[in-house]
């Protein structure tokens, strides 16, 4: 078994999650993860999350409607955050002409 993050296989068992399945820590940069997880965020899902956020609605209320954990919402919001250009395209618009009849 080799860590997801950094491949390394110096790997020792950390006890279990909520649904009794081992839990595996890594020795070499102490990230902890499960084998074979579960409980993947579904691109739907994703996409109804973006969608949502557009509105105004809270980030709790989105947690609650699409099942997904508020602290997994936050680190989601934050990466798109992070992924958004900081720089708009703006064109300058020039003045039109006033033609009288």
């Amino acid at each position: 078994m080799q860590c997801p993050s950094c491949h390394s296989e110096h790997i020792i068992k950390n006890g279990r999650i909520h649904n009794q399945k081992p839990k595996f820590a890594c020795k070499a940069c102490g990230r902890q993860f499960v084998e074979n997880p579960q409980n993947r965020i579904s691109d739907d899902k994703k996409k109804l999350i973006d969608k949502l956020l557009l509105e105004k609605i809270s980030l709790a209320g989105i947690a609650r409607v699409v099942e997904v954990s508020e602290c997994w919402l936050h680190s989601y919001v934050k990466q798109k955050y992070k992924d958004t250009p900081r720089q708009t395209q703006v064109r300058k618009k020039t003045k039109g002409k006033l033609v009288i009849q």
